[in-house]
């Protein structure tokens, strides 16, 4: 997520833009304070509107839990959790280290 001040989107509007091409939020701030969040206009946000598709991205970058996306998305975390097997996105991101680990204490 690339933070961008009101001053810089003259100089940086292409930067935005690529963001959003990419899928990425942006926050856009005025004198060091959050103003706005830019959400990439796409099918998650048609389909399941703003709230949701922004939980859905802030998951995605790690920087909401799963149970903080829910509440964002207004849903139970089961539901949060349903639509994000929907979208093909997993819950969990082990790395392959650490999933071995956890498989070998299962044996």
């Amino acid at each position: 997520m690339d933070t961008f001040s009101v001053k810089d989107l003259r100089l940086r509007t292409g930067e935005l833009v690529k963001d959003a091409e990419a899928g990425q939020l942006s926050v856009v701030t005025k004198s060091g304070r959050p103003l706005f969040v830019a959400v990439p206009f796409d099918e998650t946000l048609v389909r399941e509107g703003i709230h949701v598709a922004l939980a859905v991205k802030l998951f995605q970058e790690a920087v909401l839990t799963p149970g903080q996306a829910a509440r964002l998305a207004n849903r139970s975390l089961e539901n949060f959790i349903e639509t994000l097997g929907r979208l093909g996105i997993p819950v969990v991101d082990y790395p392959i280290d650490e999933l071995d680990q956890e498989l070998r204490f299962f044996e």
